[in-house]
């Protein structure tokens, strides 16, 4: 049953007078009406104000401004009656043509109300600030080059570098196999810098195709190409502004593209897709990639002249197999991490499981170890790792019968002898949890000529 318009009037009638401290004239600034409380304000206790202008019951109005100009008024602060003060909003009533009726004006909060929500407002910034600046601190500590496991002397040396050059604009190129970290060490560079607290921008270069990499790199105008966003969209260079960019796998980039880029590094200005304007920019730039970009360059799919831009510095990054040493404090770095995002209880590592992954190549490096630790921690949820939680990656360890690490195939006799002999080896103290005594035995040769045999063989 739908309502009648007797009734829809009456309510649309009360509503407007409950509304608080309102007025509302003609196209001429004339009052038509004016809310109950207003009423009360202004002491008017009769109808005679309709028609009459504004300006003879409200004085310091601003009503005829609004209909002069056509500038609505937001959150003016309005002088009342009683020399209370008020936040008035102005707004144009409109048909739908968009001609002008008049105006509804209307007084919101007294200043007494205002200046609580100031406090608060302002206290809630105050609060944003230091959660900011503790996020800040969480991340520098988080992103921090002693966050880097560096039990090797390979990697002492990169942090060396990395502490040295980090506050410099020079450019930087990351190398190192897939999975190595290249992007944590790009994370410390950019947080030990005086950019921190500015953009830290990254971009896969191998995973946006190469005909959207530059409006990705550079940005586009309105009507760029078909597809585009309307009014343009800013590129990552001048998301990064002030900042740092990372260009992961940058030899994936066609040398197109390469001779644009070039031009940006040495001018320091980019041009969007479809624009005409140039448009200065300040930005770090760090390259990474797994590729060997001077074999690239050798072969005429990487510039030169870019390769030396980007290469003002090189960290290469070297595979977990060349940094065993690193393994125990990766462990722990994972095993922490591993608690806390699946609430386990894993306490620590046994080195019986230390030892197991000497014996591995890690072709996926840190990220396969540490897929590695979250499956064994994932079945295990709480205790030590012990090598028979790893017994998955037994298997790939002696797959096929192949020797752990092994360089190269074997080419004699004797070293076909030598492969199999190291191997029986790993598997005996595999299977004693590195009790060199029950691994001689299952062996039977005595203690000391397995001592020999794992000197030989190189095995801890």
């Amino acid at each position: 049953m739908g309502l009648s318009k007797e009734k829809i009037e009456n309510i649309m009638k009360h509503a407007v007078n409950s509304m608080p401290l309102s007025i509302i004239t003609d196209e001429n600034a004339n009052v038509v009406f004016i809310s109950r409380s207003y009423k009360e304000l202004l002491g008017i206790y009769d109808d005679d104000y309709i028609g009459k202008p504004v300006l003879e019951i409200i004085p310091n109005s601003r009503i005829p401004y609004v209909l002069r100009t056509g500038n609505e008024i937001i959150g003016d602060i309005f002088v009342l009656k009683n020399q209370d003060l008020a936040f008035c909003n102005r707004i144009l009533i409109k048909d739908d043509e968009g001609k002008v009726l008049g105006v509804l004006s209307t007084l919101t909060l007294g200043m007494d109300q205002v200046d609580a929500m100031s406090k608060t407002i302002e206290k809630l910034k105050n609060e944003n600030l230091i959660y900011k600046s503790k996020i800040k601190k969480l991340r520098k500590e988080i992103y921090s080059i002693d966050s880097i496991a560096s039990n090797s002397t390979s990697m002492q040396k990169l942090k060396n570098v990395v502490e040295k050059i980090a506050d410099s604009p020079v450019s930087v190129l990351i190398t190192g196999e897939t999975g190595t970290g290249k992007e944590v060490f790009a994370n410390a560079i950019h947080m030990m810098s005086g950019r921190y607290e500015n953009k830290f921008v990254k971009i896969n270069c191998a995973a946006i195709p190469k005909d959207l990499l530059e409006s990705e790199l550079f940005g586009y105008e309105d009507g760029a190409f078909s597809g585009a966003v309307k009014g343009g969209k800013i590129g990552k260079f001048e998301l990064a502004n002030g900042g740092t960019i990372l260009l992961d796998e940058i030899g994936e980039m066609s040398l197109e593209l390469q001779s644009k880029l070039l031009r940006v590094l040495q001018e320091r200005e980019i041009e969007r897709v479809g624009g005409l304007k140039t448009i200065k920019i300040d930005v770090r730039v760090i390259s990474s990639t797994n590729q060997n970009i001077e074999e690239l360059v050798r072969t005429g799919k990487f510039r030169e002249d870019l390769y030396y831009r980007i290469n003002v510095v090189e960290l290469n990054i070297p595979p977990l197999r060349e940094r065993y040493e690193d393994i125990p404090a990766l462990c722990e770095i994972f095993i922490d991490k591993i608690n806390r995002t699946h609430g386990l209880g894993i306490s620590g590592i046994d080195v019986s499981a230390l030892k197991l992954f000497r014996n591995y190549n890690w072709p996926g490096n840190i990220r396969e170890l540490e897929h590695v630790i979250e499956r064994a921690s994932v079945m295990k949820k709480i205790g030590v790792l012990e090598v028979d939680d790893f017994e998955f990656l037994m298997k790939k360890i002696f797959k096929n019968g192949e020797p752990p690490a092994a360089a190269e195939s074997p080419k004699t006799l004797d070293d076909i002898r030598d492969v199999a002999e190291k191997e029986l080896i790993i598997k005996a103290l595999l299977t004693s949890k590195g009790n060199k005594t029950k691994a001689a035995e299952a062996l039977g040769i005595n203690r000391s000529v397995l001592y020999d045999k794992m000197k030989k063989h190189g095995i801890d």
